[in-house]
């Protein structure tokens, strides 16, 4: 009996080489490279000039502002995307669909163009800005309005993340729940809760690291004061505009080892909440 000319691979996934290769490609080149060219460029500093940079009074306010904003917008974003995720798996309503469609304009809309429409909306003359303003409220170019544009460009992180885990429930057990004399808080509390948890989890987390780095939409609503309004990734832009690229380097890698911080952890709590469900 022959053998055949081509010999067939039976694998779990077709072509494994040839898509290994494109993701091993596509890491090194679009992540790992500008990844440890980052790096480098930071330990040229020597820890003496690198802590010099993130230890200044300027630098320090921007990473208070940064967080302080970041968190609040995804504290926000928590419970309204909580509720919109909510709102669009368990209720039927007239433009359900185009509710639905809407939540990912953020990730189609150029972060400039929605720092622009806030800053249309929010200013003195805006539909908003316009009656706020007479009242104290002031929203754009103020820490406020930073908050906003964070919330704005990554609550879909929170709605994507939540909406398929609570489309999968499985509704029999909110049923027996329910028969056994639960009430409605109860139930979410107690059956639905620990279920959405790990996703509810990364969600925040991936808000938070996006407001950490978000530059578009706060350019324009912030007016960029120093020791005011102005955030981490607008100084990294300025040290950049003035060519000081290790100042750039230095502020930014404290901004990416926040934001893994914040995903490590996030993980953790995750894979502790996945392990209490099993057992339970």
């Amino acid at each position: 009996m022959k053998r055949p000319f081509f010999k067939v691979r039976k694998t779990v996934m077709p072509g494994f080489g040839i898509t290994m290769g494109c993701t091993l490609l596509y890491l090194t080149v679009i992540v790992a490279l500008p990844l440890f060219a980052l790096i480098m460029k930071t330990a040229s500093l020597g820890f003496a000039d690198f802590w010099a940079i993130v230890s200044s009074p300027r630098a320090v306010a921007t990473f208070k502002l940064t967080i302080l904003t970041s968190a609040a917008a995804t504290v926000f974003n928590a419970l309204f995307g909580l509720l919109m995720a909510w709102v669009l798996v368990r209720y039927e309503f007239p433009g359900k669909r185009l509710l639905d469609a809407a939540v990912d304009l953020p990730f189609a809309l150029p972060t400039a163009v929605a720092g622009l429409a806030l800053v249309t909306v929010l200013s003195k003359n805006g539909w908003i800005g316009q009656y706020t303003e007479p009242l104290g409220l002031y929203l754009a170019y103020t820490p406020a309005g930073i908050i906003i544009a964070m919330a704005f460009t990554s609550i879909p992180f929170v709605i994507r993340t939540v909406q398929p885990v609570l489309e999968d429930l499985n509704h029999d057990v909110e049923e027996a729940a329910e028969t056994l004399g639960a009430n409605p808080l109860q139930v979410f509390a107690h059956v639905i809760w620990p279920m959405i948890l790990p996703a509810f989890l990364a969600g925040s987390a991936l808000s938070f690291a996006r407001g950490l780095g978000e530059f578009g939409a706060i350019v324009f609503i912030s007016a960029n004061l120093p020791f005011k309004t102005e955030v981490t990734s607008l100084l990294v832009f300025v040290r950049l505009d003035e060519y000081e690229y290790p100042a750039a380097a230095a502020l930014a890698m404290v901004m990416l080892l926040m934001a893994f911080a914040m995903l490590l952890i996030t993980n953790l709590m995750q894979a502790r909440q996945l392990r209490y469900a099993e057992r339970n």
